[in-house]
């Protein structure tokens, strides 16, 4: 039987865990901080119940023009939010913990450092050391946020994406740095939840890496909604007075609030684990090299996660965890291909991508036609009130294979699945636009997309 041992219990860890245990492995988990990892317990099951409840907001606001009244001013009770949110990241890390155990996977709570490249030896949580023998290791040991010397989060009111779940009120004025991901996802929830937000991007424009036709649309919806958007302004320091956050920015101004998220990118968790000296690669940054079957330059030791950078998504990662164990314990196993994921930013519309983008299409990387169809025309987005978003579709010049796809909108990370199987799946515009959909829905675009980038052969 091979024994593996897996450092680092998040989506790349545990489902690395089931998928070597359902193979036949001998399966040992070493995690510190809870099953789940950041993912459930910091990042995206905390995130996403936030932006739940600030989606809820959103569409109450806008309530109106469908009939819906309603007398005096709603309110959030953030303390009641945040403990909402702790309680299902526990109650998920718990579940986890549960289909690991169930599967006879050992636990074994603590810090592990690789030794040679067939143990682990970890420090436990509740004291003394533990050795643990594999024939293969995994590192899965995540990321965190980054933090600056002019910028240190205190826990209180300069927070980390991390720490905003401690607040029981909600700030007077919210200062969001970084325009990323992140930054645009907590800016547009706390709007919504009716608190003046200030977004300071060090870019042009809200979502750099995102489609520009999408972080458009954001950009036009968020400022409109009453978000200040400050572009092209570089943080230079962020420090705190008593209940007065000032952030500096590096041409002179500074702007006041009375709470600042840092949304600064992240840093591997690599360091201190006995990785340079086992023979695995990192770049200057701390993540680890892979191949697209999750193995490192050390042979034995698989990576998978964000501390391999890359596409720091959960699906991402569970996928890498998977792989490796599939490539280690010589099942079938299909390499990764990152231009099949999907992607999500869970901003208010959401924005949802995969594949090839707009972007290659313009620099010739592609030589594809591109059709976008705004959703205010769609009927049911007409009914639902729905007058912001898009549905863009990008297919090879020729062939009419689909290659990628964009769409904005309410629900958009439901929408684009049927773009992501078309792209893994290799269809023509023709194909996809053959399917029926139902009349009226918003997915009705997607077809009405499809149709129009159909080619009459000869």
């Amino acid at each position: 039987m091979t024994s593996v041992a897996i450092i680092g219990g998040g989506p790349g860890g545990y489902e690395a865990a089931l998928v070597a245990q359902q193979l036949g492995a001998d399966v040992t988990v070493i995690d510190r901080d809870g099953l789940g990892g950041s993912a459930v317990l910091t990042d995206c099951v905390p995130s996403k119940t936030l932006i739940a409840t600030s989606d809820l907001m959103t569409e109450v606001a806008g309530a109106g023009e469908l009939g819906i009244g309603h007398h005096g001013t709603l309110e959030v009770d953030l303390k009641v939010v945040n403990e909402r949110v702790k309680a299902l990241a526990a109650a998920q890390s718990y579940d986890i913990e549960g289909r690991l155990t169930r599967r006879d996977i050992t636990i074994v709570r603590g810090i592990g450092r690789v030794e040679g490249r067939t143990s682990v030896r970890v420090a436990l949580n509740d004291g003394g050391e533990q050795l643990v023998e594999a024939d293969a290791i995994l590192i899965a040991t995540g990321a965190r946020p980054r933090v600056l010397p002019s910028a240190l989060p205190d826990g209180e009111r300069i927070l980390t994406w991390e720490q905003v779940y401690e607040l029981t009120e909600l700030p007077e004025d919210l200062i969001v740095v970084g325009s990323g991901v992140t930054g645009a996802e907590f800016a547009s929830a706390y709007l919504a939840l009716g608190v003046p937000v200030t977004l300071i991007s060090s870019r042009e424009r809200v979502l750099p890496g995102e489609d520009a036709d999408a972080a458009q649309v954001l950009e036009d919806v968020l400022t409109r909604r009453g978000m200040t958007v400050l572009g092209r302004s570089r943080m230079e320091s962020v420090t705190r007075d008593g209940d007065v956050v000032t952030v500096r920015l590096a041409d002179g101004r500074s702007v006041t609030g009375s709470h600042c998220i840092l949304a600064l990118g992240s840093v591997p968790n690599t360091e201190d684990l006995g990785l340079a000296e086992a023979g695995v690669h990192m770049d200057e940054g701390g993540f680890i090299h892979t191949d697209r079957v999750s193995r490192t330059s050390a042979p034995g030791i698989y990576a998978a996660g964000d501390c391999t950078g890359g596409f720091m998504l959960a699906s991402v990662a569970a996928m890498a965890g998977r792989i490796a164990m599939r490539h280690l314990l010589g099942d079938a196993v299909q390499p990764l291909d990152l231009k099949l994921v999907s992607s999500n930013v869970f901003t208010s519309p959401e924005i949802a991508t995969v594949g090839w983008t707009q972007s290659d299409v313009d620099n010739g990387v592609v030589s594809a036609d591109v059709v976008k169809l705004d959703l205010s025309g769609n009927p049911r987005a007409k009914m639902q009130g729905i007058k912001d978003g898009f549905v863009k579709l990008i297919a090879l010049k020729g062939s009419g294979i689909v290659v990628g796809g964009v769409v904005v909108g309410p629900r958009a990370s439901e929408l684009i699945h049927p773009i992501s199987l078309a792209v893994t799946a290799h269809l023509t515009v023709d194909q996809v636009a053959a399917a029926y959909t139902i009349y009226p829905s918003v997915s009705g675009s997607i077809a009405e997309v499809a149709r129009r980038l159909h080619t009459v052969e000869g």
